[in-house]
């Protein structure tokens, strides 16, 4: 298998790395992790045990990925980015006691198809982000993300719309969007992007 693995890398026996991928200098990948085909790990990062990631990801220097955090394929995580894991975090209990494993429940991030993060944004568990969408650099994502789009600031709220180039899409007018890198066309309905298909309404 064609898996190549830096010796200064600490990759559990029991994580589960495709082929085509590769783990950097410095990075952790915990144990019942599994990373799909030709993924990059860059330095420093960490993924958390039994994260599980598509084929064709990209995980960037020093990023944070905490389980139980899925990412499907083709997902773009930035530099120093975090995918956080516990709602309520407390280092002790009420009665300041050292909080164990069993005294919290770790949340995931999800990332769906092709959806990007940007350096040092924080996706806050449990947000799901959406099919294409990106999250701008810094941004705090509190909230589920939909597909396609474009989201910024603290806390995130979208700014605009992004196809599958992650270029922002041009206003074609009637809730019409146009992609100027690719011009392929989307439809905007109740908030929400879809890709536009071949019907005669949409061709019209």
């Amino acid at each position: 298998m064609n898996v190549r693995v830096v010796d200064s890398a600490d990759v559990d026996a029991h994580s589960q790395i495709g082929d085509g991928s590769s783990v950097w200098h410095l990075a952790q990948v915990r144990e019942k992790a599994v990373l799909g085909v030709n993924c990059i790990v860059g330095r420093g990062a960490y993924i958390g045990a039994g994260v599980r990631i598509g084929d064709n990801c990209k995980i960037q220097n020093y990023a944070l990925v905490y389980e139980p955090a899925v990412l499907e394929d083709g997902v773009f995580v930035g530099p120093a980015a975090v995918l956080t894991n516990d709602t309520f975090p407390r280092a002790v209990n009420p009665d300041g006691s050292p909080k164990s494993g069993a005294d919290w429940e770790a949340v995931g991030v999800t990332l769906r198809q092709g959806s990007s993060v940007g350096a040092r944004a924080v996706c806050v568990a449990p947000v799901t982000i959406g099919r294409w969408a990106t999250v701008a650099a810094g941004a705090v994502v509190t909230r589920d993300v939909p597909d396609f789009a474009l989201v910024a600031g603290v806390p995130a709220r979208r700014i605009k719309w992004v196809g599958k180039a992650g270029v922002p899409l041009e206003d074609d007018g009637d809730g019409r969007w146009r992609c100027p890198a690719t011009d392929a066309r989307y439809i905007e309905r109740d908030g929400r992007l879809t890709e536009a298909g071949h019907t005669n309404e949409e061709n019209a």
